[in-house]
């Protein structure tokens, strides 16, 4: 990455501890409050709702964040200051003055269109009248990452760049968060030690490069920041799977195929990347579900509440037991035994409706024949008004090749920080990120 390379050797880099979970919409609330979940309260990308008995990962509304965040102080000591979110995660309804999201329309017909949200309203033409429609199939799914009909690897990521500079130039924002997600493909799907990856650095080192480059013209001060690193994985751990054999899952039939009743449980898991939050709502069935879960191969570490406390994930929304897997290791939600009992949206790209993250969505399912013909066949459907499911996704999870989550042992698998830093050291924790975001904006607020 020789243009990341360049703005290195006239900045500093340190690593960061990183946030735990390891996971996107963790580390962003953590970096922008200042907080450990226990008071921001995102405790994963998504968890169980107890008032509503449901699990939900994703969400997008900013009042999840249960704490002020660094642009909220920045406004209060300067109330001309300004604040742009790019693509961070839950931005949506929040106190920042310029938002964009991706977020699908769903019409009452059981129709699904692309598209994004972006706050103010007129923000959204304008980008799309300036840029084109935002390639949402390059964002997630099996053509992200990759060349296909949909576009080419890095599109969603350059989209999302380029949108950056046009919101720079048009309303200069005093401090903007940009999101760009091009290394989260194919370092979960081949694994971060893959022959072809350099390719992939190569492409973000490019748009990167472009960003740094046209800001720093215009006078911004740039810090490259990331949430996480990944490490390869080889083994898939189905604890839902573990927990029915038990007796303890409950299964609803619905049409012939099984759904999780997360409800009528007495214990399942919610799983998201390498991290695990295990609801026990039979208390009397915590020490089996802890003996159970220590004795799983690839399970690193079980924590109850002092566990919890130890590491700042003690909230609420948190898991009566949070499981944390090796390095070499991830959960999945998978709670079926038979694959022609999996849900229907198992074999779709449905990050709302399915009980945890999935990261097997990345994959084109290789048993099927004439896979893109299939997808055509599915669009052209869709083109002219017809329901269909775009049921091309696989269930076989040892396809994926990198996961995080996990506290890696080696720094070098840590996210880092590149800037203009004032730091006593090479490393910080990642709750002191927000103080290097507020002493970079604040000395330059008039």
């Amino acid at each position: 990455m020789p243009r990341l390379a360049r703005f290195l050797t006239r900045n500093r880099l340190a690593v960061i501890d990183p946030a735990l979970p390891a996971v996107t919409c963790t580390a962003q609330s953590t970096y922008v409050t200042g907080l450990s979940p226990r008071d921001h309260g995102i405790v994963a990308n998504g968890w169980y709702n107890r008032e509503l008995a449901e699990v939900q990962f994703w969400k997008q509304s900013n009042h999840l964040v249960g704490a002020p965040k660094v642009w909220d102080t920045l406004k209060a000591m300067d109330p001309a200051f300004t604040c742009a979110k790019t693509f961070w995660w839950y931005n949506m309804y929040s106190t920042a003055d310029f938002s964009v999201t991706p977020r699908p329309m769903y019409p009452a017909d059981g129709r699904k269109f692309f598209d994004i949200y972006s706050w103010p309203y007129e923000l959204r033409p304008a980008l799309k009248a300036a840029l084109g429609a935002f390639p949402f199939p390059g964002f997630w799914g099996p053509a992200a990452g990759i060349q296909s009909p949909q576009g080419k690897p890095d599109c969603a990521t350059r989209w999302i760049a380029d949108s950056a500079l046009w919101i720079e130039k048009h309303h200069q924002p005093t401090l903007q968060l940009v999101y760009l997600p091009h290394l989260d493909y194919n370092f979960q799907r081949l694994g971060p030690n893959h022959p072809s990856i350099p390719k992939d650095l190569q492409l973000l080192d490019s748009i990167l490069g472009d960003l740094i480059d046209q800001l720093e013209a215009a006078g911004v001060q740039v810090l490259v920041l990331s949430e996480y690193g990944i490490t390869p994985v080889q083994n898939p751990i189905h604890l839902n799977r573990l927990f029915r054999e038990r007796g303890w899952i409950t299964i609803k039939e619905e049409l012939g195929l099984e759904l999780l009743d997360a409800g009528n449980s007495k214990v399942f898991a919610v799983a998201d990347h390498q991290v695990a939050h295990i609801h026990v709502q039979d208390p009397s069935l915590l020490p089996a579900v802890r003996k159970l879960l220590e004795s799983t191969p690839g399970v690193a570490e079980v924590l109850d509440a002092s566990g919890k406390q130890r590491i700042g994930l003690d909230h609420a929304r948190a898991g009566d037991l949070v499981a944390f897997s090796a390095e070499d290791a991830w959960f999945t939600y998978y709670y079926w035994l038979e694959d022609d009992r999996a849900p229907d949206f198992a074999r779709c790209v449905d990050i709302h409706r399915k009980p945890g993250y999935d990261p097997v969505e990345l994959f084109l399912d290789p048993e099927l024949g004439l896979v893109k013909l299939r997808i055509a066949y599915r669009l052209l459907k869709k083109k002219l008004g017809f329901r269909m499911l775009m049921d091309v996704i696989p269930l076989d999870a040892s396809l994926v090749r990198g996961s995080h989550g996990c506290r890696p042992k080696s720094p070098d698998d840590w996210p880092v920080i590149i800037g203009d830093l004032d730091l006593a050291g090479d490393a910080i924790g990642a709750r002191d990120v927000s103080g290097i975001i507020l002493r970079s904006v604040s000395g330059q607020l008039r």
